[in-house]
């Protein structure tokens, strides 16, 4: 039977958890539902996922209904969150939703908090609550000492809001089976609550290219030669997402070796500072960055390199790891949270410890010399993504959370 179904998401803004959330949205919409989205203002040098949203029609002609929620920002913001709170509390009452589904932590905490307040626990009008983590709202503890007293503030804010809201829904969603175990050691719920749903992935892209997103044409438009040996990263030019290490780990080697190159797809507020570092180590011919660019050029610029390199602090479950793999690229990378379920140390990647520059160097450097342990680790693991990353199997499966959601809120 189609179901009314609210996604709730902090920002639609270019990004992994993003599309996991609009695919659901358009895999539930094919399906017959009745789908919502809502989110806060969009803003930024990261784009934005609204006009795939916008223009959405299934073949039965369905589509996805947004609602912009004036309130809904990323920060910790106790006049806007107040006032966010009772924007969704509408919001809820006005759709009736079977299931609320939120996605992000800020999203997800008042999201939840509405959906609970919306009804009487209980009644026939009492949505399904669900949360999806994408990713760890806690913060390493490092940096000087003020910042490693505000993180460990932050992280015990996060701590108590997640728990409360943990107890204020019906079944939680983790994109990779480390996430449940993180929130689980820090008390946030019980494991009966927890399931893992790997994202989906528009796989065909990355398995078949679209004409002139093949390697060669991608990388004769890029001015890379035959010679050349990239390593590309896909991700926000932010702080956690490790650029500078990869600095740190190549410098040297690059400027010893010309045709060793550095691919940076994507923007974001680091994009100048980085820069300017990449100008200072006198590297700027052997660094391409492409700038924001949109999802279906990703597939081609993925065929384009040789590594894809993920040295990122934290993640749930990097969605560039499985789709370099599709593409046919094989990954170097941290082993953060979840990248370990699907970058496997010596069998679909390099798994590097975090933080550990001269790992990462020796490893890239190790498969620049191996095209063949390439080849092989690329092989395993795409076959390996085929099996658990498509959009079918992820709206499948959350569709058996939703019903248990269901009965729990009504029964």
């Amino acid at each position: 039977m189609p179901r009314r179904i609210l996604h709730i998401s902090t920002r639609l803004i270019l990004g992994g958890s993003q599309e996991n959330t609009v695919l659901s949205c358009e895999g539930q919409s094919s399906r017959g539902n009745d789908v919502h989205l809502a989110f806060g203002p969009i803003y930024g040098p990261e784009g934005s996922l609204l006009d795939r949203v916008t223009r959405f029609r299934s073949p039965r002609g369905t589509s996805i209904t947004s609602h912009t929620v004036p309130h809904l920002i990323r920060e910790v913001h106790p006049t806007a969150d107040f006032h966010c709170l009772h924007e969704l509390i509408a919001l809820i009452r006005t759709l009736q939703p079977d299931i609320v589904h939120t996605h992000s932590s800020k999203a997800g905490i008042l999201g939840r908090l509405a959906a609970w307040y919306a009804f009487p626990s209980g009644s026939p009008l009492t949505p399904g609550i669900v949360h999806t983590i994408h990713g760890p709202p806690f913060m390493p503890i490092d940096g000087n000492a003020i910042n490693r007293l505000k993180r460990r503030l932050n992280n015990t804010i996060y701590t108590v809001a997640e728990a409360h809201a943990a107890d204020h829904c019906h079944a939680v969603v983790s994109v990779a089976a480390a996430m449940t175990s993180q929130f689980l050691a820090r008390g946030i719920g019980h494991p009966s609550l927890y399931t893992t749903v790997y994202s989906g992935m528009e796989v065909a892209r990355f398995l078949t290219p679209d004409a002139g997103q093949d390697r060669t044409a991608i990388r004769a438009s890029l001015g890379l030669t035959d010679q050349d040996f990239v390593v590309g990263t896909v991700a926000r030019l932010a702080e956690h997402k490790g650029h500078d290490d990869l600095l740190d780990a190549l410098a040297d080697d690059m400027r010893a070796n010309p045709h060793l190159k550095l691919l940076w797809v994507g923007d974001g507020w680091w994009r100048e500072r980085l820069w300017s570092r990449v100008e200072s180590l006198g590297l700027s011919c052997q660094v391409i960055l492409t700038g924001l660019v949109p999802p279906d050029r990703v597939p081609g610029l993925m065929r384009a390199m040789d590594i894809l390199a993920h040295p990122s602090s934290r993640e749930g479950l990097p969605r560039t790891v499985p789709q370099a793999l599709l593409a046919g690229t094989c990954p170097v990378a941290y082993d953060v949270d979840g990248t370990g379920e699907v970058c496997r140390g010596g069998e679909t990647g390099r798994l590097i410890p975090f933080g550990d520059v001269p790992a990462l160097r020796a490893a890239i450097l190790e498969l620049v010399q191996h095209p063949a342990t390439r080849q092989r680790m690329v092989e395993r693991g795409r076959a390996w993504c085929l099996e658990r990353f498509t959009v079918e199997r992820m709206v499948s499966d959350l569709e058996l959370v939703y019903e248990r959601a269901i009965r729990a809120a009504r029964s």
